[in-house]
């Protein structure tokens, strides 16, 4: 292909030739930055030098622009099943996994179902396991079935050497990247953490910010803070605070105080702080529950 190239003539014309979009001419925009159109994949190669650094600056703002605009509701699996409401953050302490059916009970629901003499589990009926043994069978029955958070929990009990199994970071993985690819959003956040600090994988900062990224864009409050502090270590303290103030808002009482000392320190604005504070108020307000409140009055006790 002869192509002549030119400044082209508007946005249907190929930028490198000029030639104008037709029937028999169909354009095709650049991929990665959707602000110019070229006729042919000869075009595209000859004009990349030209576009390359229009094209990576733009790629890079519709990549923020997806960032910070996802994410910031919380996921179907954040919410308990039986009273359908938001699970306080972090939410391993404020909730029952269950082992038969693989969901959270928030703590108010399932101490509910205890003092009504219901000892099954409150979702599915199962009766409860007693042993490690036990609980291992239920969960690689999950596993079994591709249930992405059966797979998600057995890749933890593999990395913290949990139900009986030997600590094996490769194994847990190799879990986690099928629970990912399946949907766990979970799983996204622990391959993070493991790429970043390097267990069971060789260390991989931007590779574990990309699985951030992936969690935090679907509403994963955890992975949401770690990009902060991510952002924090690089100096990117506007960048920081952007995503504190959507986990913030998520509940996420971590960063909440991040934000405190970002405005502290000159690095937030009042205003940033307060709508952070006040987002906060109104998810936990969002979260509470008398049966909740009765939980909470439970463990204090006991404590």
């Amino acid at each position: 292909m002869n192509c002549v190239p030119c400044e082209g003539d508007g946005d249907e014309a190929c930028a490198n030739c000029g030639k104008l979009g037709s029937v028999a001419v169909k354009l095709k925009n650049c991929t990665a930055c959707r602000l110019v159109k070229y006729c042919s994949v000869d075009c595209q190669r000859a004009h990349r030098k030209k576009h390359k650094g229009a094209c990576k600056r733009r790629a890079a703002e519709l990549k923020d622009e997806q960032l910070y605009s996802q994410g910031h509701e919380r996921p179907e699996g954040d919410f308990c099943p039986i009273c359908t409401l938001p699970i306080p953050l972090p939410m391993q302490d404020h909730s029952v996994l269950m082992t038969c059916c693989m969901k959270r009970i928030c703590k108010g629901c399932y101490l509910a179902a205890q003092n009504r003499g219901m000892r099954d589990c409150a979702f599915c009926r199962t009766p409860p396991s007693d042993n490690d043994a036990a609980k291992l069978a239920m969960v690689q029955a999950r596993v079994s079935k591709k249930n992405p958070e059966g797979i998600n929990f057995l890749g933890e009990q593999y990395f913290h050497g949990g139900l009986g199994l030997q600590k094996d970071m490769r194994m847990a993985v190799e879990l986690w990247t099928e629970a990912a690819e399946l949907g766990s959003i979970q799983a996204l956040c622990n391959l993070g953490i493991a790429y970043h600090h390097g267990e069971g994988v060789q260390q991989d900062t931007v590779k574990g910010v990309e699985f951030f990224e992936r969690a935090a864009m679907q509403g994963h409050a955890q992975s949401r803070h770690n990009l902060a502090n991510w952002e924090v270590q690089k100096g990117n303290n506007d960048r920081a605070v952007r995503h504190l103030l959507i986990s913030a808002k998520m509940g996420d009482d971590n960063s909440v105080d991040n934000i405190k000392r970002a405005f502290e320190a000159g690095f937030a604005t009042k205003d940033q702080y307060a709508k952070a504070l006040k987002g906060y108020q109104d998810a936990v307000e969002e979260m509470k529950s008398h049966d909740r409140d009765e939980a909470k009055a439970f463990m204090d006790y006991r404590k």
